[in-house]
């Protein structure tokens, strides 16, 4: 087997690769916004890789990659399910696998202390790949911080060559990040990317959508063909703001981007449904009665009532969404707009209801991506070819 450094040129999807004791870390956001925020739940989720991947072209039939994980669980939960790699070799889904070790974090959400369950680096190995040149990605699991260790194959690799595809750029919540998808490429954006012919960043962050300067600066300034942000949901279940701060702040989180992106295709994208915060504000919280029963689900711990003073549902979000879009949109052409509930909307909550009230589940996962791609990249859609 051939070692191969792992290196930028063969990584897509990262902002940033950090040097470890082990190897490397890849970042979805840069060293200089990571600065900005010392926040434990954006660190855990910008190192999380959604939509990285290995990506090399090679004649090897096998590869094998080590890896050091960290897995987040909670005290008194079922653990989740381990993170997935996906290979993928000529576009098509090749084989699964998932690291085993690592590093185990359990939070005692009563306490908030953390235990840790340390444990070594794992070896994955993919065997039997097809004869002949071939395209290989290894997509990383979208809900583990992931330290790559070493990589080798049985033949020499090279980097992708450019395949003519537009870069598209996603900033979104844990939603767009893939919470409760299968594996990396059936997160909604991933399905979307595939369909579109698109070269996914996915800067969906879990819990830290919330308007940051720092991540519009980094939109700014990452090359792109295509930009969507979907806003709203985490404004709302972390109740951080109210009406008269959140115009200007859209305002101004759109006016960063349009400083490095004048005329990119920028879709703005509201919030797809959820019952618990259509009408009532944030914070949201953990349902202490289903953490009894060692189940994880939500709920909106706001006031109605509190509308009238400013707080944010997502009702409001989509409204005033929908009406700064329609404002810009005199000066800006290639702005756009698109209701998250045509994405996931009521029908769909009947037929696929949210499994913890909050996120889809991966066939609503599949659902968005599909419906993304007809609505968005097809004929007509604001990413058309």
């Amino acid at each position: 087997m051939l070692d191969r450094p792992i290196t930028a040129d063969i990584l897509r999807g990262a902002q940033d690769l950090e040097r470890t004791g082990r190897g490397v870390l890849p970042h979805r956001l840069p060293a200089k916004a990571r600065a900005r925020c010392d926040d434990p739940r954006l660190a855990g989720a910008e190192s999380q890789p959604s939509g990285v991947r290995l990506a090399f072209r090679t004649e090897a039939t096998a590869v094998e990659l080590d890896t050091f994980r960290t897995k987040m669980g909670y005290r008194g939960v079922p653990p989740r399910p381990d993170g997935v790699y996906d290979l993928v070799v000529d576009g098509r889904l090749g084989a699964q696998a998932s690291a085993a070790g690592g590093d185990v974090l359990t939070v005692d959400m009563a306490t908030g202390a953390i235990e840790t369950r340390p444990g070594p680096v794992d070896t994955l190995r993919f065997t039997g790949l097809p004869a002949g040149a071939k395209d290989v990605e290894i997509w990383l699991p979208h809900n583990e911080r992931t330290e790559l260790v070493a990589l080798r194959t049985d033949a020499p690799i090279q980097p992708l060559p450019d395949r003519g595809r537009r870069v598209w750029l996603h900033h979104g919540s844990s939603i767009s990040q893939g919470s409760n998808a299968a594996s990396p490429t059936t997160t909604w954006p991933a399905l979307a990317a595939a369909v579109g012919e698109a070269e996914l960043i996915n800067l969906g962050f879990s819990g830290s959508a919330l308007l940051d300067p720092f991540t519009a600066r980094t939109l700014r300034d990452t090359p792109a063909d295509l930009i969507s942000v979907k806003i709203g949901i985490n404004l709302v279940n972390h109740g951080v703001m109210r009406l008269r701060a959140f115009t200007p702040a859209v305002h101004g989180f759109l006016d960063t981007i349009r400083e490095g992106h004048a005329t990119t295709p920028l879709l703005v994208v509201s919030p797809i449904l959820c019952p618990i915060h259509e009408d009532t504000p944030g914070p949201g919280a953990f349902d202490p009665d289903a953490l009894r029963t060692g189940t994880v689900r939500f709920q909106a711990t706001g006031d109605p009532a509190d509308r009238a003073a400013g707080k944010l549902t997502l009702e409001v979000v989509r409204e005033e969404l929908a009406r700064i879009v329609r404002q810009r949109m005199v000066e800006d052409p290639n702005l756009h707009h698109l209701d998250g509930r045509e994405l996931y909307g009521e029908t769909d909550f009947t037929e696929l209801p949210l499994p913890d009230r909050l996120h889809p589940s991966p066939a609503a996962h599949r659902r968005m991506g599909e419906r993304f791609a007809v609505l968005v990249f097809g004929r007509g859609g604001a990413f058309a070819q």
